[in-house]
């Protein structure tokens, strides 16, 4: 396996992508995003008011996030992108086949992901909304799949071992 020089973090509100992203990218010396920033403000409006967003609603937020991990990739720099791609429509937008990106999917049972969310102030991701993204999981078979239960650290050393980084 080639190492990837693009990774997508993947899972439900409160599995920790963005923990575990960022403190990836900054071993790496990668760029960090966070697919939430790519989202457009009719996307956050909709979801701060507890609203589900539709797969035409995310149609352009995941055309901008695979937009931002080919530019990496073109340029020959690591990134690692945070999101939740719930679904295997979504992955293959944000994938495309290409052997330059790697797909890691954080895996919790619903009452680890509703104890991280219910404890989150100041986000839009509200509690209510879990069991509608784990309702639209469809859990991928070509991830690097991982608990969520050990610390971040440990799980981006995992990371790395899992993808030769």
């Amino acid at each position: 396996m080639t190492a990837p020089r693009a990774i997508v973090i993947m899972g439900v509100a409160g599995s920790g992508k963005t923990t575990v992203g960022e403190l990836l990218a900054r071993e790496l010396g990668w760029h960090f995003a966070d697919a939430d920033s790519f989202h457009p403000p009719e996307n956050v409006s909709k979801m701060s008011a507890g609203t589900p967003l539709s797969d035409s609603d995310r149609a352009p937020w995941l055309a901008a996030i695979r937009s931002h991990l080919d530019d990496h990739i073109a340029r020959d720099e690591g990134a690692v992108v945070t999101c939740s791609a719930l679904k295997q429509s979504y992955r293959d937008v944000l994938l495309c086949n290409n052997p330059h990106t790697a797909l890691v999917y954080l895996q919790g049972t619903r009452d680890q992901l509703w104890e991280r969310i219910s404890s989150r102030q100041n986000h839009f991701m509200k509690p209510s909304m879990l069991d509608s993204q784990l309702a639209a999981l469809e859990e991928p078979a070509d991830a690097l799949t991982l608990n969520i239960a050990p610390a971040p650290v440990e799980l981006v050393a995992s990371i790395r071992r899992g993808l030769s980084l």
